[in-house]
């Protein structure tokens, strides 16, 4: 099996953060900004013109046979952009949402806030391209607490375990759609390190990473790649 693992485009938050340094006032669930509908249109145009630049073969669409997504909105729109392109329907997998969850902070109580997220009504009509699990609850996906530090490894292990018991030992080549923050808790469980606390493996708006899993191994083959950026 081969990963590869895509950062959404740049979403409201992130344009709130690199415009005022803070996420006062950020969205519980933001949208792409129009840079990030650009960031994953031209994602979408390199993935499928091109073969992946390690291998030296001539094929197209990087050979990618399935797609999926986090549930967070910014996921799914970027999801949605990358498998049309691909021809291929976009799978949601709830595991892969950003660190937190679907949250917002009420400052004076010290609190965050667990919200519903999605409802699979709204999914359907934002994103018809996506097979909808109709296991997600009607009143949204997410729908409670916010996710606290110590959880999210143990997430990581358990999407990397789901991973290569759905796609392991076979030559399928997977691209996932998830987020920044759960991308260091992901990476650390495939280098197998329990916890991390004092490092970050920074990974840009639709930066791509690829990871192969060949015969127990895994090979982090790159990292951030950036080139399809204009």
């Amino acid at each position: 099996m081969r990963l590869y693992f895509v950062r959404h485009g740049e979403s409201e938050n992130n344009e709130l953060y690199r415009r005022t340094g803070s996420d006062e006032g950020r969205s519980h669930d933001p949208k792409l900004t129009d840079l990030g509908w650009k960031q994953a249109q031209d994602t979408a145009e390199f993935l499928a013109a091109h073969a992946d630049p390690v291998d030296g073969k001539e094929e197209a669409n990087y050979g990618i046979t399935h797609v999926y997504s986090s549930l967070m909105e910014r996921a799914l729109s970027t999801a949605s952009i990358l498998g049309r392109r691909l021809g291929l329907k976009v799978i949601p997998w709830k595991d892969w949402h950003e660190n937190g969850g679907i949250y917002l902070e009420d400052r004076e109580a010290n609190q965050k806030i667990g919200l519903p997220g999605l409802r699979p009504e709204e999914i359907r009509e934002k994103f018809p391209d996506v097979i909808l699990d109709e296991s997600i609850p009607v009143h949204g996906w997410w729908n409670r607490p916010y996710e606290e530090r110590e959880e999210r490894p143990v997430r990581a292990r358990r999407v990397l375990y789901g991973l290569l018991e759905r796609h392991g030992g076979t030559d399928d080549r997977v691209l996932v759609v998830s987020h920044g923050g759960f991308y260091v808790n992901f990476l650390a469980a495939v280098l197998g390190i329990e916890e991390i606390t004092a490092a970050w493996f920074h990974l840009n708006n639709c930066g791509i990473t690829r990871i192969d899993f060949i015969d127990g191994d895994r090979r982090v083959v790159y990292h951030n790649l950036l080139c399809h950026l204009r």
